[in-house]
């Protein structure tokens, strides 16, 4: 099918209680490709719908029209479910999770798969279902399966079900792709007809994978389900994705803007975060320097948007960007301006244009140092983790369907996770909550603290996210940065393109700081600290500095999780 948010299964947490003389010996991953959508029905799982109405969006092309045109091949999303079977217990909050059927596929249309998810979270989801319009009667863009492999069954799981569960994998005609997989409650082969694959060059080949938090990870012995799109298919198997349509299904510029107003999430940074973010020219027309290495004692001031920046190429550590000399206006200018902070958004297709990501950067002139939490002890570490030129984002991924909030992603020190729409927190309308981490400004969903390296031990790098009356809303003062698809309708600013570092490298004294920190410990406090030292991450000990939005690996492919 397509590709948002995956359900993996494996060997491990799902069924805990499990004796291990009833544990599976399927070694094949199963990814369900979950599209987190609009109203659905279930036997007894709530349904999760956006707080606020879906508004009108501005007209043009296919964006949001409930159905995108391949070509040939149209397709739809189904969001009404028949619950086909359940486990009730294990997984997420031991709820266990249900398996569905699209209930009420249109006239003509032709399923492309199943769809589960975890019970411990509102059911919010889609399948896609297809229709040939090809008028091709010797190679139409749709075919009937010619038979069918069962790939697993739960048949030998020891735990509270209805009954036994089935998935199997489509055999697709010469020349066709299967797109997702069956679930049934029986040991028969599903129908022919049940469902349709789809012609070869309608496909491309997944290349990505993607995850929601934990806290949504569904774990079945030998089957590993994590958030994905709409239908489930085997890694490994021979299961494509649906490629969409750019020039249809993508949203012009008004329907941006309308996506901007409707889903920009508000940012809320800690009470004791000194260290905000700012507009780019603000940090240019306050001082911000440019360096050149050979000529370091005469750095250059930086002009306006960038425009004495150094364009393209890579990063060849020739170049770096640094605050001003002066020590007042340095420290100034380290604490950003809120006030005039903006967002910029890259919006982009994904999943070949069935979807829309909008990625929203924002800029902080410095990263405070980190801070660790050993056993009962909170502590600083010192200049451990400071550097100039902090870039974060989050991503809005959107269905190019009906233009609804499909999930978010929370980016976390150069990783993150995926969270749906329906697990998220909603300021006003139909805009989600971020919380900014102190000093590091990573991105969560939820308020409270995250122990980073603790490997479930009360130690590691604190991640601390609060509420405050320091907030921004993305949406005030949005600068929307680049469209490729849309090239050359949004002009990319100079400093996008600067490709080179934000901030100098800078090198600490380690056992200098550690030894500062040591002193106020004793015992067993001071050797549990000492391990933590062994495990903090040598990028804290020694950092370089940051480059822009547009060398990160998420600009051009997907998110790393």
């Amino acid at each position: 099918m397509i590709d948002k948010n995956h359900f993996l299964f494996t060997k491990s947490a799902f069924f805990q209680n499990m004796h291990s003389s009833s544990i599976n010996t399927i070694l094949f991953s199963l990814f369900f490709f979950l599209c987190f959508n609009g109203s659905t029905m279930a036997d007894s799982q709530d349904t999760f719908q956006l707080p606020s109405p879906l508004p009108q969006w501005p007209p043009g092309g296919g964006f949001a029209n409930g159905t995108i045109d391949l070509g040939g091949l149209q397709v739809k999303q189904v969001t009404r479910f028949t619950k086909i079977w359940a486990t009730n217990g294990g997984g997420p909050d031991n709820l266990g999770a249900s398996f569905y059927d699209p209930d009420a596929i249109p006239q003509g249309f032709s399923s492309l798969g199943s769809y589960a998810q975890p019970n411990n979270i509102p059911l919010f989801g889609h399948v896609l279902v297809a229709k040939d319009i090809s008028n091709n009667h010797s190679y139409p863009t749709l075919k009937s399966p010619i038979d069918y492999t069962l790939v697993w069954s739960s048949e030998s799981l020891d735990i509270e079900k209805d009954g036994e569960g089935y998935v199997w994998l489509p055999a697709a005609p010469d020349g066709y792709k299967a797109v997702g997989y069956i679930f049934t409650n029986s040991s028969v082969k599903p129908a022919l007809d049940k469902v349709g694959c789809v012609r070869e060059d309608f496909t491309i080949t997944p290349n990505t994978t993607l995850g929601l938090d934990n806290k949504h990870v569904l774990d079945i012995n030998g089957l590993n389900v994590y958030d994905s799109v709409g239908g489930f298919r085997v890694r490994n198997e021979s299961v494509g994705h649906l490629k969409g349509n750019l020039t249809y299904s993508m949203p012009n510029l008004n329907q941006i803007e309308a996506l901007i107003q409707a889903y920009a999430p508000v940012i809320y940074f800690h009470p004791d975060e000194k260290y905000l973010p700012s507009s780019v020219d603000w940090f240019f027309q306050n001082g911000a320097l440019l360096y050149h290495k050979g000529n370091e004692s005469k750095p250059d001031l930086v002009e306006r948007n960038g425009s004495n920046l150094p364009q393209g190429g890579s990063n060849d550590e020739t170049y770096w960007l640094d605050l001003p000399l002066d020590g007042s206006s340095k420290d100034r200018v380290k604490k950003g301006d809120l006030q005039d902070a903006c967002a910029y958004f890259h919006v982009k297709p994904v999943s070949g244009g069935l979807f829309t990501d909008i990625a929203i950067w924002v800029f902080y002139p410095f990263n405070g140092g980190a801070r660790a939490k050993v056993e009962f002890i909170n502590i600083s570490l010192g200049k451990l983790g400071e550097h100039v030129g902090d870039w974060e984002h989050v991503t809005l991924r959107i269905s190019n369907f009906n233009g609804e909030l499909n999930s978010v992603f929370f980016c976390q020190h150069g990783w993150g996770k995926w969270v749906s729409a329906s697990g998220l927190e909603y300021h006003t309308g139909n805009k989600p909550v971020v919380y900014a981490s102190l000093h590091g400004h990573a991105s969560y969903p939820k308020p409270g603290r995250v122990l980073l390296g603790s490997g479930g031990a009360d130690i590691g790098v604190k991640d601390d996210t609060d509420k405050s009356d320091k907030m921004m809303d993305t949406g005030v003062r949005a600068v929307v940065v680049a469209t490729e698809y849309l090239a050359p309708a949004v002009v990319e600013p100079p400093w996008l393109n600067y490709e080179r570092k934000w901030g100098p490298k800078i090198d600490y004294d380690v056992e200098k700081e550690i030894n500062k920190m040591k002193k106020v410990m004793i015992g067993k406090l001071k050797k549990a600290f000492e391990r933590f030292v062994e495990s903090i991450p040598s990028e804290m000990l020694g950092e370089d500095g940051p480059t822009g939005p547009k060398v990160k690996d998420s600009w051009s492919g997907d998110e790393c999780v």
